[in-house]
């Protein structure tokens, strides 16, 4: 590393630290993930669901490192089509990676670390959709190709400074490029697999499929609720001067009361088209307050940041009802949460903030949506017709954790699971 100045030192060291912590933040929202699953899916699919948000993260991890990263953010062939490297290297000088006012370093493997657990959370998205009918293997096979290719490549189309930033796609920490990109590859999944046996009857009737842990999911939820401010308040970038540390106090602000906002909105509109306070609605109202401020969490008045996510709020439960309506069978309601109101938060984004275009944030909808989805149907398609992504009927009825893993996340309760 050249000499630097005492003060430049420090604001290097505090800047990557709360890279990294922010990451660490993050990489928690896993925990998250797996937590809320496995509290929407039937307890005879429980041990299956876990396995496949652990076995993710490890593969996004690994196929981040080996070649995603460097697809993103490295010397691209030109603004649609990135270049081929492979492996990070192990630079940490403060020539490699600019903040975001040009002045102040922070290390190479911080910015690193930052971006894969960011490719973990969209792929976590899908986990949910298609569970309690998708085969271990097809899947984790599927997730090595987004995680590796599919999200890399419309990453690089943005936050690369690809074709879509020149068009002036603005998408401050992901709504589009992390959540509907996920919710994109998992309906492409869930339209290629079908609804879960029992679902939809028919008449057309929709049948409830309770989850088998509301305390758990409720608990994911609070997670995810946390770690989604190392989420937006990391991708402000940095900390080390008084200027950027009151944005990310906004930011904090901003997110906190998004999701407080699609809390309520969520409880309300359910209350109104239920008579009941559904506890699952609620919790997704919660995501979708979050991800529907995070394309844009530092603009806003902490006011407009609620309205937006009470706005979510109002939008996932109407999207879950549609949804299920047309027999798109999504246990968990991620389609809804990451995608619906991930379009919902890259439109607001033109509430708040000044040069953001209509325009502009219609192509990032069209350009992500297009290259994930199709790409995801056409992985989805080759499995399929390969190693096959659903299980048989019977296995199914018996759940996934005796088939794909052998072995029961609640043995004690055996004969009460279906």
């Amino acid at each position: 590393m050249e000499a630097l100045d005492k003060v430049t030192e420090l604001a290097y060291a505090l800047d990557t630290f709360y890279f990294l912590v922010s990451g660490a933040l993050v990489m928690w929202m896993a925990a998250g993930f797996a937590m809320l699953e496995a509290g929407l899916v039937r307890a005879k699919n429980t041990t299956e669901i876990l396995t496949k948000n652990v076995a993710l993260f490890a593969i996004a991890s690994i196929m981040y490192l080996l070649f995603g990263y460097q697809l993103m953010y490295g010397d691209a062939v030109n603004s649609v089509i990135p270049g081929l490297s492979f492996l990070i290297g192990a630079d940490n000088s403060a020539e490699a990676v600019l903040a975001s006012d040009g002045d102040i370093y922070y290390s190479n493997l911080s910015d690193f670390f930052f971006q894969v657990v960011f490719v973990a959370t969209a792929m976590s998205i899908v986990s949910g959709a298609v569970a309690e009918r998708m085969k271990l293997w097809a899947f984790l096979v599927f997730a090595v190709v987004m995680t590796g290719i599919i999200y890399p490549v419309q990453g690089m189309w943005t936050w690369g400074g690809g074709w879509l930033d020149a068009a002036g796609y603005s998408d401050f920490a992901g709504s589009g490029i992390v959540h509907m990109a996920g919710a994109s590859a998992a309906l492409a999944g869930v339209l290629l697999l079908g609804p879960r046996k029992g679902k939809y009857g028919k008449d057309g009737s929709v049948n409830a499929i309770p989850g088998a842990n509301l305390p758990l999911a409720t608990l994911g939820t609070f997670v995810l609720w946390l770690g989604w401010f190392g989420f937006n308040g990391g991708s402000e970038l940095m900390v080390s001067n008084v200027a950027e540390a009151n944005a990310v106090a906004m930011v904090f602000v901003n997110t906190n009361a998004a999701a407080a906002g699609g809390v309520v909105a969520a409880l309300i509109t359910a209350r109104i088209l239920f008579g009941k306070a559904d506890l699952s609605m609620t919790l997704n109202g919660a995501i979708a307050g979050l991800v529907a401020i995070t394309a844009q969490p530092l603009n806003p008045s902490p006011l407009l940041a609620t309205i937006i996510g009470a706005i979510g709020g109002i939008l996932v439960v109407l999207s879950i009802v549609t949804l299920d309506k047309a027999k798109v069978d999504d246990p968990v309601g991620a389609i809804s949460a990451h995608g619906v109101v991930g379009i919902w938060g890259i439109l607001a984004v033109l509430l708040s903030t000044e040069g953001a275009t209509l325009a502009g944030q219609l192509i990032g909808i069209i350009g992500i949506f297009g290259w994930v989805f199709i790409a995801s149907l056409i992985v989805w398609a080759i499995l399929k017709a390969t190693m096959g992504i659903r299980v048989d009927e019977e296995l199914e009825y018996e759940g996934l954790d005796l088939a794909e893993c052998g072995m029961e996340a609640y043995p004690e309760f055996k004969g009460s699971q279906s």
